[in-house]
């Protein structure tokens, strides 16, 4: 067994509490972006998603800014913008924006898919009229704002501030497709195995094996999100798990809600095969005590060598998530030594 290396980061998507509100929700992501700073964690970054009513990270660019005015060193970036909901130069001049205002500290992750339900896409895309189908086209306009090196797209148009700025530029993907592309151009890779784990080990192989080295990135470079509910007994950590079952059924039913406080029986509210569907997709992650993390974290990083985890959850008691955070650092501290 390979001893445990990778960096330990978070995505946040604001989330909005049942009985709570945005500005709220505000005030959470800071204090966990400050927790994860003293913690240790490498990036903090924040979600796209639309007409989600439990879910406040929409101004992507906006609450990124926000966050990284009230840390310090920690990276903060997009995980992700979805970029055909967006004009590649308004992408361009507000992460330029950003990085000159907190220079060093910005990352820039992008999607393909829109990050919302087909209504919504088609009020964020209607004067964009791309299903996610041109993005390799939207990808290389947008990193030549970036490096006027490259052969630009829109001929005369420069995105300032944006121009010549060094922005880390990560494709995000459920699948293969996002994968051979970063592989292609040399640009890190994350993988959303806390919502697709049966795609994440074929994905990993098409993204290392398709790698050309790049002036930003000689060797392959991959993170993997992971859910990750900690708690000092695994009988806490089941029922604060609860919570994000309930939010999970509530999608799957096509009524997104606001994030519900946990109960003692999710049997009462699921059916059989909503319960396989939802435990299959949270199987990966891990759901326990110190001890469960001790075991299951480096299974997971033998059979993906991912360079770096980015640990997201959604637990409904904001001390209890902040202590979720603290436990899975230690673990990670401890099998580092």
């Amino acid at each position: 067994m390979s001893k445990f290396t990778s960096k330990l980061s978070v995505l946040d998507l604001a989330p909005i509490l049942a009985g709570g509100s945005v500005q709220d929700a505000y005030r959470r992501t800071l204090d966990l972006a400050r927790h994860a700073e003293k913690l240790g964690y490498h990036r903090f970054w924040l979600a796209e998603h639309h007409n989600m009513p439990g879910i406040a990270s929409s101004a992507t660019s906006l609450l990124i800014g926000h966050v990284a005015s009230g840390t310090e060193k920690i990276r903060v970036g997009s995980g992700g913008v979805m970029l055909p909901n967006h004009a590649p130069l308004v992408v361009a001049e507000q992460f330029g924006t950003l990085d000159t205002l907190y220079p060093g500290r910005i990352d820039l992750g992008l999607g393909r898919a829109s990050g919302t339900d087909m209504r919504a896409t088609r009020a964020l895309r209607r004067t964009l009229g791309t299903n996610g189908a041109d993005f390799p086209e939207l990808l290389n306009e947008l990193r030549a704002y970036f490096d006027p090196a490259l052969e630009p797209t829109v001929s005369g148009v420069r995105a300032i501030p944006g121009e010549d700025l060094n922005i880390p530029i990560w494709l995000l993907g459920s699948s293969d497709v996002s994968a051979r592309l970063a592989g292609q151009l040399g640009l890190p890779f994350a993988f959303a195995s806390h919502f697709a784990p049966d795609e994440l080990l074929k994905a990993l192989e098409a993204y290392r094996s398709s790698f050309i080295p790049s002036k930003t990135l000689l060797e392959p470079y991959v993170m993997v999100g992971l859910t990750v509910m900690a708690a000092d007994t695994a009988e806490e950590a089941r029922y604060l798990s609860t919570s994000e079952a309930q939010q999970v059924l509530s999608l799957l039913r096509g009524h997104p809600d606001k994030l519900q406080p946990p109960v003692e029986d999710m049997d009462a509210l699921w059916s059989p095969q909503e319960k396989a569907l939802i435990s299959k997709q949270l199987d990966f992650g891990i759901i326990g005590d110190q001890n469960t993390i001790r075991e299951k974290l480096p299974a997971i990083y033998n059979a993906t060598k991912a360079d770096e985890f980015i640990v997201t959850n959604h637990i409904y008691d904001h001390r209890a998530r902040l202590r979720s955070f603290e436990i899975l650092a230690d673990v990670a501290q401890e099998l580092r030594t």
